[in-house]
């Protein structure tokens, strides 16, 4: 009798269930299997929301009224796809933090490292124009600050600010085109990820050692299945409690006013997960120069596999490096207060230190330090 193979089965079993797996990670790997967990909720609950969505400026914020109060449980969908795109970035900054501090983005998983920052970028402009759709105050301001920085390219920077708003201004055009591609990005994130993953899966999981383990490996399932349930466990719980009991606490009140392009917000900030590059943005005096460090912000990450410069990845036998990075972390916590402040002193000033102490971080502190660590070891050999 001729046994008929399926690839996909083989597929399934090579990448998720005999995947060999270093023996000794721990919680902290969890984050990968979460962001794919928080990606099917935001694609899912989008998809349904999309049902019952209008994209016109007269009747878009009237509509998710009407999810939320007619639709069967249409403020359930409507809670999870806002908490869920937090979650999301919490869950993803934890992911990269992770990698930083045990050094994942270095040869050979430097493209995977790549990767993932091209995820959080497409990330960053999905949850952007998603955060225009329900078309309240913040909404619309949020929408004609952000895109009216692209105007700061010389020569063709208004033209595409006009071809971005389909007209002189943010209306009916912006919030179709914002819809189409809010519904078209996650798709691309999703091909992305199977990038990523497949990236991975070639080169290997790192460890916290960040030493190659070749030989002291055990099967992805049961035994990091089983870490990756409870962890998502965990992560349902704190979910929860957001979800159901504070739903509205990172989203911002003025978004429950109707969009009014007659009456401007006394305050506009984006939603959380922006602040840091917010602040950063705010830091630079110069509007082209605060534009471009935004931008450096987020993809000078993508450069680290070639700036990092000792062989030693994991910052458990990097005792300097380990306090610098809880510097950073302090850093980037302070960079996304003050992202929330009112632009005046002394937030402008400390905005502009911390702005400054990340971009050193990056260039000056990374590339030195493995050199600095090399001459003090040789030093007390």
């Amino acid at each position: 009798m001729r046994i008929i193979k399926f690839p996909i089965f083989n597929l399934v079993n090579d990448h998720a269930i005999a995947y060999p797996t270093p023996i000794n990670l721990h919680y902290a790997w969890n984050f990968g299997f979460l962001s794919l967990i928080c990606l099917s909720i935001q694609l899912i609950t989008g998809i349904f929301l999309a049902m019952h969505y209008t994209p016109h400026i007269t009747f878009a914020f009237h509509s998710i009224e009407h999810i939320m109060r007619d639709v069967n449980f249409g403020w359930l969908l409507r809670y999870l796809h806002a908490n869920g795109a937090s979650m999301f970035f919490i869950v993803v900054y934890f992911h990269i933090f992770r990698g930083l501090y045990f050094g994942s983005y270095t040869r050979p998983k430097q493209w995977v490292w790549v990767i993932g920052i091209l995820i959080l970028l497409c990330m960053i402009i999905t949850a952007f124009i998603g955060y225009v759709l329900p078309w309240g105050q913040m909404s619309l301001w949020g929408a004609t600050v952000i895109t009216n920085l692209v105007s700061a390219i010389p020569k063709i920077g208004n033209f595409i600010v006009f071809w971005l708003w389909g007209g002189f201004s943010v209306d009916n055009a912006t919030l179709n085109r914002f819809f189409s591609l809010h519904y078209l990005l996650p798709f691309i994130i999703i091909a992305l990820s199977v990038i990523h993953v497949a990236l991975l899966h070639q080169e290997g999981s790192g460890n916290p050692l960040g030493i190659e383990a070749t030989s002291d490996k055990i099967n992805l399932f049961p035994y990091f299945v089983i870490k990756d349930l409870f962890g998502l466990i965990l992560f349902f719980i704190f979910f929860s409690i957001f979800l159901y009991f504070f739903p509205n606490m990172l989203g911002h009140s003025d978004n429950y006013i109707e969009a009014n392009p007659m009456v401007t917000p006394t305050h506009i900030v984006p939603e959380w997960y922006f602040l840091p590059f917010y602040a950063i943005l705010r830091s630079i005096p110069h509007k082209l120069g605060g534009v471009i460090a935004m931008l450096f912000s987020i993809l000078i990450l993508s450069i680290l596999p070639w700036l990092h410069s000792t062989e030693i990845r994991s910052s458990r036998f990097r005792p300097i490096y380990k306090f610098l990075f809880w510097t950073f972390i302090s850093c980037c916590l302070l960079l996304g207060w003050i992202g929330g402040m009112p632009v005046e002193d002394p937030y402008i000033v400390l905005g502009q230190i911390l702005s400054f102490y990340y971009f050193v971080y990056f260039l000056i502190i990374i590339p030195l330090l493995g050199k600095i660590e090399l001459f003090l070891l040789k030093k007390l050999l």
